[in-house]
């Protein structure tokens, strides 16, 4: 007599903040693999950990290949010395992406404040502020290539 604790799709789907449809979609993707009652969908504490660890690896904006690939070695040994280099390389690719995206923004944000007060200068009539603001922007986007 198996007492494991079990959940319905719509029972993970609230405590996940996600749709049915979309874990059926990691369903459909080889991510999770819960067990049948005829229509009905019968998930473990196991499909609930890997669902977890799905939706863990969506937010550092892992791909759905690289969160197949990290469950994969999940189901083997744990913390094995494979598992774990693979997991510093796919981190490390993830940090320098982000860290990229941030430099990308925090120039995109130096561009609008530039654009942002030449359009107040030229507002305010003032057509020497505006001047400045252009060639503050034009030098910084200079640098920029």
């Amino acid at each position: 007599m198996n007492l494991e604790q079990t959940y319905t799709i719509g029972e993970l789907a609230r405590e996940f903040g996600i749709t049915p449809r979309a874990i059926r979609f990691y369903e459909g993707e080889g991510l999770l693999a819960p067990n049948r009652a005829g229509r009905n969908r019968i998930y473990t504490r196991r499909d609930r950990a890997r669902l977890r660890l799905v939706l863990r690896g969506k937010r550092l904006g892992l791909s759905l290949a690289e969160v197949g690939e990290l469950l994969g070695m999940y189901d083997g040994v744990r913390n094995s010395t494979s598992q774990l280099r693979r997991l510093l390389v796919v981190l490390a690719e993830r940090r320098r992406a982000i860290e990229q995206q941030r430099e990308d923004i925090v120039a995109v944000l130096g561009e609008i404040e530039m654009l942002e007060k030449q359009c107040a200068e030229l507002l305010a009539e003032n057509p020497l502020g505006a001047a400045e603001a252009r060639a503050e922007l034009t030098a910084r986007l200079g640098e920029e290539r």
